[in-house]
């Protein structure tokens, strides 16, 4: 199985694009569904959902459907990797109706987060449910040198079934910053060594295209092949596609897609392509 998705479920700018013509704000994530069958939560990063909108967001997707919710930046940027163990566990309550639909937590740690720091980072995921998948997606320059420190975090990622996730930006940085929109995504997006490495069952790679949709494809040409292997190897990618302004970005995941050779829900027409059709027979 592939996870495939976005960095986000809805976006203005997909009306009548990807979505249909008059979606609300409300069906965005129900139509999302019917293209993706994943989605980056960075939302959850942020701010905490209510319990209604927890619900909401289970009934608006398909039992198929796998979220990837980020923890609360609180525990991994504002707390030294020291929350409070109540808090972390009040917040997996908040959460737990969507356990059944959730394909993995995200631990994102900012750079001034170093190897030395690993026992905290362990502490503070020994406190989530054993029974979801993990992931952890690391800044810090010495975590790509691939000398000891990296080994070592490595070793705990593997033998903890923790999947390492992997960052692309080199389309990103490929291109000069001309636009608002890539001054801003360069400013925020790590510019990090592609280290590619399989911790776990579940390896994700989140891809940040750059404005020209062909262009991409001498980027992610290696990934093709990787993503192959993954899948014949049994294991169960989650593949995640940004743009600077994320306008394109369901248009680059329909194009890896199409040149993968896989069969996936996102190469179906959009939303707004059967309305289109459907406006076309009256």
């Amino acid at each position: 199985m592939l996870y495939l998705g976005c960095p986000q479920w809805g976006s203005q700018h997909w009306r009548g694009r990807f979505f249909s013509r008059h979606c609300k704000a409300a069906d965005m994530l129900h139509e999302y569904s019917q293209i993706f069958n994943s989605v980056e939560g960075n939302t959850s990063f942020y701010a905490d959902p209510s319990p209604a909108t927890v619900q909401t967001w289970h009934d608006a997707v398909p039992d198929t459907f796998r979220f990837t919710f980020k923890l609360p930046k609180r525990f991994s940027h504002e707390s030294g990797l020291q929350p409070d163990p109540q808090a972390v566990l009040a917040w997996c309550q908040l959460f737990e109706p969507l356990f059944a639909k959730i394909g993995m937590l995200i631990l994102q740690l900012p750079a001034s987060v170093t190897p030395l720091q690993l026992p905290q980072v362990a502490a503070l995921l020994a406190q989530l449910p054993k029974d979801l998948p993990l992931g952890i997606e690391v800044r810090h320059p010495a975590f790509f040198q691939k000398g000891e420190a990296e080994r070592q975090f490595n070793r705990y990622l593997l033998d903890h079934s923790i999947n390492r996730i992997i960052m692309d930006t080199r389309p990103l940085f490929s291109e000069p910053a001309t636009t608002p929109a890539i001054i801003d995504a360069q400013r925020k997006k790590p510019r990090v060594p592609v280290n590619v490495i399989a911790t776990s069952s579940a390896p994700m790679l989140r891809f940040v295209g750059c404005s020209t949709l062909v262009d991409n494809r001498a980027f992610y040409a290696p990934w093709l092949n990787k993503i192959r292997q993954w899948l014949d190897e049994g294991k169960t990618p989650y593949v995640f596609f940004h743009t600077a302004d994320n306008f394109d970005s369901p248009l680059l995941a329909r194009q890896f897609i199409h040149d993968l050779g896989y069969s996936h829900q996102v190469l179906a027409p959009f939303p707004a392509e059967q309305e289109s059709v459907q406006n076309s027979l009256f």
